[in-house]
């Protein structure tokens, strides 16, 4: 198989150690300006895989993500902050970085080379066909990701990918690809740039997306958001007030009492 790896092309951009600080600033947000551009092609293809997220996360299923390098860390940050956001349980959105959680503040060698680690990964958590398993990859090649999708399809579980280069062999493989296209990185190669910037606009419709879905948010507000500080709870007593006709002393008297924003709401009088 082969297919262009635009992420790897040659930079435009030529001598950038002669360009100023200005100069870089400049030329980096003007390619970035492209990636939005990039991601709304692919909405469609967005849409089909979280409409498969939705129907199976209705059923108990879960959602996970696997991946390696920046792409593997991207998956866990979205999927880490799914619980505080939404109030849904740390094991319904899952991310899994090759090389495992060591790997996301330092580089694990050969780790994402390995085309069995992923679904020996996956199966920690019991992996099973009410879930969902979305690889990212920015270069479409990596073999862990690959691999763990092809087992993935092997044992009838809907595999999803978030990739910067069409045809790739992980586009290939997803039952329910999605390709961002970003074109070649300011810095050759870099795929830490636009094409994470891509993954991360990627991941944040999906997650946001499903979980208003499943009824997670109320009007455009986090109902079950986790009162974890007083930044928090503060926003938590507001938006009871947006709500309901309570002052803010009522509405914090409501949140203690029930502990969420929505049950708050739901329980008033």
């Amino acid at each position: 198989m082969t297919f262009t790896k635009t992420t790897e092309q040659s930079s435009k951009y030529e001598h950038l150690e002669k360009m100023s600080v200005t100069e870089l600033l400049a030329n980096i947000n003007k390619e970035d300006q492209t990636v939005p551009l990039a991601v709304e092609k692919a909405l469609p293809q967005i849409e089909t895989l979280i409409t498969q997220i939705v129907t199976k996360m209705k059923l108990g299923g879960r959602l996970f993500y696997i991946g390696a390098g920046t792409s593997g860390r991207l998956g866990v940050v979205d999927a880490s902050e799914c619980p505080p956001t939404f109030g849904v349980p740390f094991d319904m959105v899952v991310g899994i970085i090759a090389g495992g959680d060591a790997a996301i503040r330092k580089a694990v060698e050969n780790a994402e080379d390995n085309a069995t680690q992923a679904w020996k990964d996956l199966q920690e958590f019991n992996i099973n066909t009410n879930d969902v398993v979305i690889g990212i990859a920015a270069s479409g090649t990596t073999p862990y990701v690959i691999g763990g999708l092809q087992t993935c399809n092997e044992n009838n579980i809907i595999t999803g990918s978030i990739s910067c280069n069409a045809g790739s062999p992980l586009s290939h493989t997803a039952q329910f690809p999605i390709d961002v296209v970003v074109g070649p990185e300011f810095v050759t190669g870099s795929s830490r740039m636009k094409a994470g910037t891509a993954q991360k606009l990627v991941l944040n419709m999906i997650s946001t997306a499903t979980m208003i879905q499943l009824g997670k948010v109320k009007g455009n507000k986090m109902v079950d958001m986790q009162l974890s500080n007083n930044k928090l709870v503060d926003r938590g007593i507001k938006m009871i007030m947006g709500e309901i006709p309570v002052s803010y002393e009522e509405g914090g008297e409501l949140l203690r009492k029930f502990g969420s924003v929505r049950k708050s709401i739901d329980n008033w009088k």
